[in-house]
């Protein structure tokens, strides 16, 4: 595909098919192959892909499905996500995968895993929990066991063993692509109306379905794309968009926030596929450690992590910064507990470094667009006039 067009179109249906035919049929090629799905917001994939696996990101249903069987499960006070997920798990839409982890994020993730394990969905179903003592002999130790547990359990499933060797290939591949993705953003930091936050979801959402080499040639044209001079330049505000780590916002409300004057040059929407900050080692004897060490010390900001020692307000505001963003908007879910608690103190750190923002939620399936487009315009035209 040379045609950008082609590209966005070919990102934008695979992004949201739910049945996630690509990644079945990868399967179907190989006896020894094997689908892992994993729930947002980050988990280590190359951990996967070096057993002969495809890990394969499952965010939820978006508004692509009515969700009738799945309201049964949970309680109307909680996020719309893992009702969403239930739906497609009693729908058939997760058959042919080998095993589902749920990393720790909040209380409705942790139950999810086990429907799916009375369910009996997939060989296994793991709850990945992360550790919250950032120090190497305490939470790194605690880390690379829950780890060898998953490598357990895929072993049992395709006999292929961990071997470092094939760790550090799929920890170059998945380097190469954060890098990609990297670059992505900092093209449109620059030039933001060469490629629009929509058509950058669905990019970066296509490749958690399909395998990471094919995903990294298709980075890689999109960019040669949007290194030319595309597009057209608009009045528009630029602005990071944070809370929306978990639960996805509907494409809608993305666009509804573009069209009112709001250029997004950062955002947390598919933390997932960037969350290591930088390189991991991809040249030692000891590859799974690199992982351990790498989400210790090269961890983005989210509210899904416990780190009192490093504030995440003044690392959202130096991102900010380094975006040369006019203003944030925090986006969360409604009922996301881990966002909205952060909320405050990200607010006050934005109060105290003289940030503009403002705030609103949603739920997956739905979005009050033309209320959310009025309040992204006005505060779009506020930062105009007087900021």
């Amino acid at each position: 595909m040379n045609n950008l067009s082609d590209i966005l179109d070919f990102c934008k249906d695979l992004a949201f098919d739910l049945h996630f035919k690509k990644a079945k049929k990868w399967k179907s090629s190989y006896e020894d192959r094997i689908l892992v799905g994993y729930f947002p917001i980050y988990f280590p994939r190359e951990i996967i892909h070096a057993v002969n696996g495809m890990p394969v990101g499952i965010m939820g249903t978006g508004d692509r499905k009515q969700i009738i069987k799945g309201d049964a499960y949970y309680q109307s006070y909680i996020c719309h996500l893992p009702r969403g997920v239930i739906e497609m798990a009693l729908d058939d839409n997760l058959n042919d995968f080998d095993g589902f982890i749920f990393p720790s994020i909040c209380d409705c993730i942790r139950n999810l895993s086990g429907m799916f394990k009375l369910a009996e969905k997939g060989k296994f179903q793991r709850y990945f929990d992360y550790p919250q003592n950032f120090d190497k002999a305490t939470g790194g130790l605690f880390y690379r066991n829950e780890m060898e547990k998953i490598i357990d359990d895929m072993y049992k499933i395709n006999k292929i063993k961990l071997t470092p060797e094939n760790l550090n290939n799929s920890i170059k591949l998945y380097n190469t692509n954060r890098r990609l993705i990297e670059e992505i953003y900092n093209i449109r930091q620059e030039f933001p109306w060469r490629l629009s936050a929509v058509d950058t979801y669905h990019v970066i959402r296509a490749g958690l379905s399909m395998p990471v080499e094919e995903h990294n040639l298709i980075i890689e044209e999109v960019i040669s794309h949007i290194s030319e001079d595309i597009g057209e330049q608009m009045d528009n505000i630029r602005v990071v968009i944070s809370g929306s780590f978990c639960e996805q916002p509907p494409v809608g409300l993305i666009k509804s926030i573009e069209m009112a004057g709001c250029y997004i040059v950062d955002d947390d929407f598919m933390l997932g596929s960037r969350w290591i900050q930088g390189d991991v080692r991809d040249d030692t004897a000891d590859p799974l450690g690199e992982l351990v060490n790498s989400y210790l010390t090269q961890s983005p900001i989210s509210s899904a992590v416990y780190d009192v020692d490093n504030p995440k307000g003044k690392r959202l505001v130096d991102l900010a910064q380094r975006r040369n963003a006019d203003g944030i908007i925090f986006s969360a879910a409604s009922f996301c507990d881990p966002a909205l608690l952060d909320r405050p103190e990200l607010q006050k750190e934005c109060d105290n470094s003289g940030i503009a923002y403002i705030t609103f939620q949603y739920h997956e399936n739905t979005g009050q667009f033309k209320m959310i487009k009025e309040q992204a315009g006005t505060f779009s035209d506020s930062i105009k006039l007087w900021v």
